[in-house]
Protein backbone atom coordinates (compact mmCIF):
# COMPACT_ATOMS: atom_id res chain seq x y z
CA UNK A 1 0.00 0.00 0.00
CA UNK A 2 1.26 3.69 -0.83
CA UNK A 3 2.22 5.36 2.12
CA UNK A 4 -0.59 8.30 1.21
CA UNK A 5 -2.99 5.87 0.89
CA UNK A 6 -2.22 4.61 4.45
CA UNK A 7 -2.04 8.07 5.78
CA UNK A 8 -5.84 9.07 4.07
CA UNK A 9 -7.26 6.05 5.69
CA UNK A 10 -5.38 7.13 8.78
CA UNK A 11 -7.13 10.08 8.60
CA UNK A 12 -10.28 8.95 8.10
CA UNK A 13 -10.33 6.07 10.71
CA UNK A 14 -11.84 5.84 13.93
CA UNK A 15 -9.02 6.04 16.07
CA UNK A 16 -7.12 9.30 16.94
CA UNK A 17 -3.70 8.90 16.46
CA UNK A 18 -0.21 10.75 17.06
CA UNK A 19 2.12 12.68 14.73
CA UNK A 20 5.07 12.82 16.62
CA UNK A 21 7.55 15.81 15.34
CA UNK A 22 11.19 15.66 14.74
CA UNK A 23 13.76 17.42 12.55
CA UNK A 24 16.33 14.87 10.66
CA UNK A 25 16.20 11.09 9.74
CA UNK A 26 16.70 9.93 12.64
CA UNK A 27 13.77 10.96 14.62
CA UNK A 28 11.80 10.08 11.66
CA UNK A 29 13.47 5.53 12.41
CA UNK A 30 13.10 6.29 16.26
CA UNK A 31 9.26 6.86 15.62
CA UNK A 32 9.10 3.94 13.53
CA UNK A 33 11.05 1.86 15.66
CA UNK A 34 8.61 2.63 18.80
CA UNK A 35 5.61 2.33 17.28
CA UNK A 36 3.97 4.75 15.51
CA UNK A 37 1.94 4.69 12.43
CA UNK A 38 3.02 7.93 10.98
CA UNK A 39 5.91 10.74 11.61
CA UNK A 40 5.74 14.81 11.22
CA UNK A 41 8.74 16.92 9.90
CA UNK A 42 8.44 19.74 11.83
CA UNK A 43 9.90 23.22 10.28
CA UNK A 44 10.40 24.35 13.99
CA UNK A 45 12.56 21.14 14.41
CA UNK A 46 14.62 21.27 11.03
CA UNK A 47 15.72 24.35 11.53
CA UNK A 48 16.26 23.66 15.04
CA UNK A 49 18.60 20.83 14.16
CA UNK A 50 19.92 20.63 10.62
CA UNK A 51 20.27 24.54 10.64
CA UNK A 52 20.25 25.84 13.82
CA UNK A 53 18.32 29.09 12.74
CA UNK A 54 15.02 29.78 14.66
CA UNK A 55 11.71 29.32 12.78
CA UNK A 56 11.03 32.52 10.98
CA UNK A 57 10.37 31.71 7.19
CA UNK A 58 14.72 31.95 6.60
CA UNK A 59 14.34 28.42 5.01
CA UNK A 60 13.57 27.59 1.11
CA UNK A 61 11.60 25.30 -0.26
CA UNK A 62 15.07 23.08 -1.78
CA UNK A 63 16.17 23.01 2.34
CA UNK A 64 12.85 22.18 3.25
CA UNK A 65 11.64 19.08 0.11
CA UNK A 66 15.59 17.92 0.37
CA UNK A 67 15.22 17.34 4.58
CA UNK A 68 11.73 15.48 3.84
CA UNK A 69 13.26 13.69 1.62
CA UNK A 70 15.88 12.59 3.55
CA UNK A 71 12.92 11.42 6.27
CA UNK A 72 10.91 10.41 3.75
CA UNK A 73 12.95 7.45 2.66
CA UNK A 74 14.46 6.58 5.98
CA UNK A 75 10.93 4.91 7.46
CA UNK A 76 8.56 2.88 5.94
CA UNK A 77 6.11 4.99 7.59
CA UNK A 78 4.07 8.24 5.92
CA UNK A 79 5.56 11.09 6.38
CA UNK A 80 3.57 14.43 7.33
CA UNK A 81 5.65 17.26 6.13
CA UNK A 82 5.74 21.19 7.23
CA UNK A 83 5.38 23.29 4.24
CA UNK A 84 5.36 26.38 5.54
CA UNK A 85 3.08 29.10 3.40
CA UNK A 86 4.27 27.38 0.34
CA UNK A 87 7.26 29.30 -0.37
CA UNK A 88 5.61 31.94 -2.66
CA UNK A 89 1.82 32.05 -4.43
CA UNK A 90 -0.61 29.83 -5.18
CA UNK A 91 1.69 28.89 -8.50
CA UNK A 92 4.81 28.29 -5.89
CA UNK A 93 2.42 26.27 -3.94
CA UNK A 94 1.87 23.82 -7.08
CA UNK A 95 5.48 23.16 -7.59
CA UNK A 96 6.25 22.66 -3.89
CA UNK A 97 3.37 20.16 -3.30
CA UNK A 98 4.89 18.35 -6.54
CA UNK A 99 8.50 18.39 -4.97
CA UNK A 100 7.08 16.56 -1.73
CA UNK A 101 5.37 13.92 -3.63
CA UNK A 102 8.58 13.58 -5.59
CA UNK A 103 10.29 13.06 -2.41
CA UNK A 104 8.50 10.84 -1.36
CA UNK A 105 6.03 13.22 1.40
CA UNK A 106 2.54 11.48 2.17
CA UNK A 107 1.35 14.76 3.45
CA UNK A 108 2.11 18.43 3.60
CA UNK A 109 0.69 21.28 5.85
CA UNK A 110 0.39 24.32 4.42
CA UNK A 111 -0.35 27.91 6.34
CA UNK A 112 -2.02 30.84 6.55
CA UNK A 113 0.57 33.48 7.61
CA UNK A 114 2.39 35.91 5.25
CA UNK A 115 5.81 35.79 4.30
CA UNK A 116 8.17 34.91 6.08
CA UNK A 117 6.28 33.61 8.63
CA UNK A 118 6.98 32.24 12.11
CA UNK A 119 6.24 29.63 14.57
CA UNK A 120 2.87 29.22 15.64
CA UNK A 121 3.64 29.80 19.16
CA UNK A 122 5.48 33.41 18.42
CA UNK A 123 3.65 36.82 18.50
CA UNK A 124 3.29 38.55 15.33
CA UNK A 125 2.08 36.13 13.33
CA UNK A 126 -0.04 38.00 9.99
CA UNK A 127 -2.67 36.82 7.79
CA UNK A 128 -2.56 36.45 4.01
CA UNK A 129 -6.29 37.27 2.83
CA UNK A 130 -8.61 34.32 3.00
CA UNK A 131 -8.92 34.78 -0.64
CA UNK A 132 -5.43 33.95 -1.37
CA UNK A 133 -5.31 30.96 1.12
CA UNK A 134 -7.72 29.06 -0.63
CA UNK A 135 -6.27 29.81 -3.59
CA UNK A 136 -3.05 28.47 -2.61
CA UNK A 137 -5.45 25.29 -1.22
CA UNK A 138 -6.63 24.97 -4.53
CA UNK A 139 -2.95 24.54 -6.46
CA UNK A 140 -1.96 21.85 -3.78
CA UNK A 141 -5.02 19.81 -4.90
CA UNK A 142 -4.99 20.48 -8.36
CA UNK A 143 -0.72 19.61 -7.87
CA UNK A 144 -1.46 16.61 -5.97
CA UNK A 145 -4.48 15.24 -8.12
CA UNK A 146 -1.56 15.41 -11.46
CA UNK A 147 0.42 12.96 -9.42
CA UNK A 148 -0.85 11.23 -6.60
CA UNK A 149 -4.82 12.09 -5.71
CA UNK A 150 -3.86 10.18 -2.22
CA UNK A 151 -1.53 12.84 -1.22
CA UNK A 152 -3.04 14.71 1.74
CA UNK A 153 -3.11 18.50 1.66
CA UNK A 154 -3.65 19.69 4.88
CA UNK A 155 -4.71 23.34 5.73
CA UNK A 156 -3.88 25.32 8.65
CA UNK A 157 -4.81 28.68 9.96
CA UNK A 158 -3.02 30.23 12.66
CA UNK A 159 -6.02 33.26 12.65
CA UNK A 160 -6.56 32.92 16.26
CA UNK A 161 -3.55 34.05 17.59
CA UNK A 162 -2.82 36.34 14.29
CA UNK A 163 -3.09 40.29 14.11
CA UNK A 164 -6.89 40.97 14.24
CA UNK A 165 -7.74 37.09 14.31
CA UNK A 166 -10.35 35.53 16.49
CA UNK A 167 -12.16 32.52 16.40
CA UNK A 168 -14.99 33.75 14.21
CA UNK A 169 -12.20 34.17 11.65
CA UNK A 170 -11.10 30.51 12.84
CA UNK A 171 -14.12 28.84 11.47
CA UNK A 172 -14.53 31.15 8.11
CA UNK A 173 -11.24 30.20 7.25
CA UNK A 174 -11.05 26.48 7.33
CA UNK A 175 -14.85 26.15 6.00
CA UNK A 176 -12.97 28.36 3.12
CA UNK A 177 -10.18 25.79 3.15
CA UNK A 178 -12.34 22.83 2.90
CA UNK A 179 -14.49 24.04 0.25
CA UNK A 180 -11.31 24.65 -1.69
CA UNK A 181 -10.25 20.61 -1.39
CA UNK A 182 -8.23 20.48 1.53
CA UNK A 183 -7.67 16.84 3.14
CA UNK A 184 -7.50 17.74 6.69
CA UNK A 185 -8.43 21.24 8.47
CA UNK A 186 -5.90 22.43 11.49
CA UNK A 187 -6.21 24.83 13.63
CA UNK A 188 -3.51 26.84 15.18
CA UNK A 189 -3.11 28.42 18.65
CA UNK A 190 -6.54 27.76 20.13
CA UNK A 191 -6.59 29.06 23.82
CA UNK A 192 -8.63 26.33 25.43
CA UNK A 193 -10.45 22.81 24.52
CA UNK A 194 -13.84 24.94 24.23
CA UNK A 195 -12.79 26.79 21.83
CA UNK A 196 -11.73 23.70 19.60
CA UNK A 197 -15.14 22.18 20.50
CA UNK A 198 -16.64 25.50 19.04
CA UNK A 199 -14.81 25.31 15.84
CA UNK A 200 -15.03 21.56 15.57
CA UNK A 201 -19.16 22.44 15.54
CA UNK A 202 -18.70 24.22 12.24
CA UNK A 203 -16.31 22.31 9.91
CA UNK A 204 -16.74 18.88 8.82
CA UNK A 205 -14.18 16.36 7.53
CA UNK A 206 -10.73 15.52 9.53
CA UNK A 207 -9.86 17.69 11.57
CA UNK A 208 -6.94 18.63 14.18
CA UNK A 209 -5.98 21.35 16.28
CA UNK A 210 -2.81 22.79 18.10
CA UNK A 211 -3.34 21.75 22.00
CA UNK A 212 0.32 21.59 23.22
CA UNK A 213 0.97 24.88 24.58
CA UNK A 214 -2.41 24.76 26.62
CA UNK A 215 -1.90 24.87 30.50
CA UNK A 216 -2.18 24.00 32.77
CA UNK A 217 -0.96 20.87 32.52
CA UNK A 218 -1.50 17.60 32.27
CA UNK A 219 -2.33 18.03 28.47
CA UNK A 220 -5.57 16.35 27.60
CA UNK A 221 -4.99 12.94 26.49
CA UNK A 222 -5.84 10.56 23.60
CA UNK A 223 -9.46 9.74 24.31
CA UNK A 224 -10.04 13.48 25.26
CA UNK A 225 -8.77 14.47 21.81
CA UNK A 226 -10.72 12.22 19.96
CA UNK A 227 -14.06 13.11 21.53
CA UNK A 228 -13.22 16.47 20.69
CA UNK A 229 -13.47 15.24 16.93
CA UNK A 230 -9.63 15.50 16.24
CA UNK A 231 -8.46 12.50 13.86
CA UNK A 232 -5.16 13.41 15.08
CA UNK A 233 -3.05 14.83 17.60
CA UNK A 234 0.64 16.65 16.18
CA UNK A 235 3.11 17.15 18.50
CA UNK A 236 5.99 18.42 16.71
CA UNK A 237 8.76 18.41 18.90
CA UNK A 238 7.75 14.73 20.50
CA UNK A 239 10.82 13.44 19.18
CA UNK A 240 13.07 16.05 19.01
CA UNK A 241 12.62 17.94 22.11
CA UNK A 242 14.00 15.30 24.75
CA UNK A 243 17.02 15.44 22.99
CA UNK A 244 17.66 18.89 23.53
CA UNK A 245 17.10 19.34 27.06
CA UNK A 246 19.31 16.45 27.74
CA UNK A 247 21.98 17.16 25.31
CA UNK A 248 22.28 20.81 27.21
CA UNK A 249 22.23 19.28 30.49
CA UNK A 250 25.29 16.58 29.48
CA UNK A 251 27.14 19.48 27.99
CA UNK A 252 26.47 21.42 31.27
CA UNK A 253 27.51 18.28 33.24
CA UNK A 254 30.90 17.49 31.25
CA UNK A 255 32.14 21.20 31.34
CA UNK A 256 31.80 20.57 34.88
CA UNK A 257 32.99 17.27 35.82
CA UNK A 258 34.96 16.27 32.14
CA UNK A 259 35.49 13.08 31.52
CA UNK A 260 33.82 11.29 34.95
CA UNK A 261 30.74 12.56 33.30
CA UNK A 262 30.94 11.12 29.65
CA UNK A 263 31.60 8.01 31.93
CA UNK A 264 29.23 8.47 34.13
CA UNK A 265 26.83 8.48 31.25
CA UNK A 266 27.99 5.39 29.54
CA UNK A 267 27.48 3.03 32.74
CA UNK A 268 24.23 4.66 32.84
CA UNK A 269 22.69 4.74 29.10
CA UNK A 270 24.73 0.84 29.02
CA UNK A 271 21.29 -1.02 28.47
CA UNK A 272 20.04 1.59 25.88
CA UNK A 273 18.80 0.13 22.44
CA UNK A 274 20.91 2.96 21.09
CA UNK A 275 24.17 2.17 23.31
CA UNK A 276 27.23 3.39 21.56
CA UNK A 277 27.43 1.17 18.41
CA UNK A 278 24.34 -0.22 18.71
CA UNK A 279 23.27 2.52 16.60
CA UNK A 280 25.06 1.09 13.93
CA UNK A 281 22.86 -1.92 14.07
CA UNK A 282 19.80 0.08 14.37
CA UNK A 283 20.28 2.43 11.11
CA UNK A 284 21.07 -0.24 9.31
CA UNK A 285 24.61 -1.94 9.47
CA UNK A 286 23.50 -5.61 9.37
CA UNK A 287 21.76 -4.93 5.88
CA UNK A 288 24.89 -2.97 4.27
CA UNK A 289 26.55 -6.15 5.65
CA UNK A 290 24.44 -8.62 3.79
CA UNK A 291 24.96 -6.42 0.39
CA UNK A 292 28.42 -6.52 0.55
CA UNK A 293 28.47 -10.40 1.54
CA UNK A 294 25.93 -11.06 -1.75
CA UNK A 295 27.96 -8.11 -3.84
CA UNK A 296 31.48 -7.91 -2.93
CA UNK A 297 34.10 -10.43 -3.80
CA UNK A 298 35.23 -13.25 -0.97
CA UNK A 299 38.54 -11.56 -0.83
CA UNK A 300 36.70 -8.19 0.29
CA UNK A 301 34.90 -10.26 3.35
CA UNK A 302 38.19 -11.10 4.52
CA UNK A 303 38.96 -7.95 5.79
CA UNK A 304 36.83 -8.26 9.34
CA UNK A 305 38.83 -11.21 10.11
CA UNK A 306 42.12 -9.20 9.80
CA UNK A 307 41.05 -5.91 11.25
CA UNK A 308 39.50 -4.80 14.69
CA UNK A 309 36.79 -3.18 16.03
CA UNK A 310 34.58 -2.21 18.40
CA UNK A 311 31.75 -2.75 16.56
CA UNK A 312 31.70 -5.81 14.24
CA UNK A 313 29.06 -6.07 11.63
CA UNK A 314 29.75 -10.03 10.96
CA UNK A 315 27.75 -10.11 14.73
CA UNK A 316 24.55 -8.63 13.10
CA UNK A 317 24.51 -9.79 10.04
Amino acid sequence: MKKTTRLQQMIHGDTCFVLPGGGCALHGRIAEAVGFQAMYMSGMNVNATIFGTPDAGVLTMNEMAENAGRMARAIHIPLVADGDTGFGNAVNVHRTVQEYIREGVAGIQLEDQTAPKRCGFVKGKELISVEEAAGKIRAAVDAKNEMDPDFVVIARTDARTAVDGGLEEVISRLQAYKRAGADLLYMEGPLSLEEVREVRKHVEGPFTATTIELRPLPLPDLRTHQELGMCCVIVPSLIARPGYYESYRFAEDFMSRGMDAYSQMLEDMKDHPLYEFRLFSFLGFPEIKEMEKKYLSPENQRRYHNSSGVYDPNADA
